[in-house]
């Protein structure tokens, strides 16, 4: 079999490190070849072609017109495969990132070529600035998905279990040692973008007992989430937390987990969630913010995350809840405007209600600005510790379980993740998957206003992923 994946960018990453272990899920088996708008630094075993207005929209710049990519592309596929390709695997093509992709990938579906379009990360999901409003997305092709939540959201739009395929992320065994009880890093394994949820990583190294420091690995790429993870670097050297930033930078992660005590998670949103698996193959402890509509699925194949916590709680009069209010409201209606999506003034009366009973608020659904009230309150009344504790008793030891449990658990996550997300089960998973993109041809397509919906939840409304960065 013949197959041809198409990323915007080869650049260091979650949906670049899934292609790579697609490539080498399927050596030996078929042939492979990669199309990228840029391919970076990143060494693939595999040819690569770099095709010009493949990549992300530059400012100031006019890409070509669709056509021309197209052509560009389909030349790249025949002077490989003279017959062409079996399946071009297409990597996010939901998100306008480049402008022209969706009629790119029309414009190919039309030539015959046979697509299979994997979804990481949708538009829908907090992210009206690369919401392809005005058109509509391929339909009569097979789309993949990585985790249940966006299958269900996908059926419930229109499309079919024959054309819709659950392709879970594989993990890949990393080396343990046996030190980490004497290690005092803690790692947040993570590119800081502002959905990652820096500030509560911080305000938990606050609560760190036996002068641990929070390691966080990577700054991130994109100018919208540069200014927030600036502000954060310098809040936290002017108030001398013990927080270590781009630790990441110049050390491989297998040597940071290594000398890890733990691994630590606070993210309000993941595509997958890797982080929830990996830590337990090098043998250790996860633990953090746990985000249900992922590890449920990681619950069901065996992975115990009930050491986990699902909020934060933070007493409303740390902060200024009237600016909050107001701030929450217009990030209600930008997205109702971005997305043209009907949420009336009642309904988000009543959410927001529902957000801030009994006084209280979680952490994870303040912007940046109200975070570092909170920090800053801890800071000027340490005494205070003692009331975010009691409303959120695990703060008492954060990131510790009693020594024969917390072993217990690694061994017993660590077998599980390896079982049920390695690469010998996701070989055969996306192998079954392109026999059945190759032979069964669908007749389907996404109701973009049901999945809208279904994505537009005020309950989990976070001012983090909602909402544009004021400082």
């Amino acid at each position: 079999m013949k197959i041809a994946f198409v990323h915007y960018h080869l650049k260091t990453g979650g949906v670049t490190s899934v292609l790579k272990r697609q490539i080498s899920a399927v050596q030996g088996v078929c042939d492979t070849l990669v199309l990228t708008g840029d391919r970076a630094s990143t060494a693939l075993p595999c040819s690569v072609i770099e095709i010009s207005g493949l990549g992300y929209d530059q400012p100031g710049v006019s890409p070509p017109d669709a056509e021309q990519v197209a052509d560009r592309m389909l030349r790249a596929l025949s002077g490989t495969w003279p017959g062409g390709c079996d399946i071009l695997h297409v990597h996010n093509p939901t998100l306008a990132k480049n402008r022209n992709f969706l009629q790119v990938i029309k414009l190919l579906q039309q030539a015959g070529v046979n697509l299979f379009l994997q979804i990481h990360d949708f538009a829908e999901d907090g992210r009206p600035d690369l919401y392809f409003r005005a058109e509509a997305y391929p339909a009569d092709c097979h789309y993949g998905v990585i985790n249940a939540r966006d299958a269900g959201f996908l059926l419930g739009s229109g499309l079919d279990c024959a054309g819709l395929h659950h392709i879970p992320n594989a993990v890949l065994g990393m080396p343990a040692n046996d030190f980490q009880a004497r290690q005092r890093q803690v790692l947040y394994p993570v590119r800081a973008i502002r959905r990652k949820n820096l500030g509560e990583a911080i305000l938990l190294s606050m609560f760190f007992k036996e002068n641990r420091r929070l390691a966080i690995t990577q700054p991130p790429n994109s100018p919208a989430d540069a200014a927030s993870y600036r502000d954060w670097t310098h809040w936290v050297n002017r108030n001398r937390l013990c927080v270590d930033f781009e630790v990441g930078k110049n050390t491989d992660f297998t040597s940071l987990l290594q000398r890890s005590c733990s691994v630590v998670t606070t993210s309000i949103a993941e595509g997958f969630g890797l982080s929830f698996l990996e830590p337990w193959t090098a043998g250790k402890l996860l633990w953090g913010r746990r985000l249900n509509h992922i590890c449920e699925d990681f619950e069901k194949s065996g992975i115990r995350l009930d050491h986990l916590y699902d909020r934060l709680d933070i007493p409303l009069v740390w902060i200024d809840a009237a600016a909050f209010s107001r701030d929450w409201h217009a990030a209600v209606q930008r997205a109702v405007r971005s997305y043209g999506h009907p949420v009336s003034e009642e309904m988000a009366g009543c959410a927001f209600a529902r957000m801030t009973s009994g006084e209280i608020v979680d952490f994870g659904m303040l912007s940046e600005k109200y975070q570092r009230q909170v920090l800053t309150h801890l800071i000027a009344a340490p005494s205070d510790r003692n009331q975010l504790t009691a409303l959120n008793p695990w703060l008492s030891c954060p990131g510790a379980l009693p020594d024969p449990e917390a072993g217990a658990i690694i061994e017993e996550n660590r077998r599980a993740a390896l079982q049920h997300y390695g690469m010998p089960l996701y070989r055969i998973r996306l192998l079954k998957i392109y026999d059945q993109v190759r032979s069964h041809p669908v007749c389907q397509r996404i109701d973009k206003i049901a999945l809208c919906t279904a994505f537009f939840d005020l309950d989990r409304f976070s001012l983090l992923k909602w909402g544009t960065y004021d400082g």
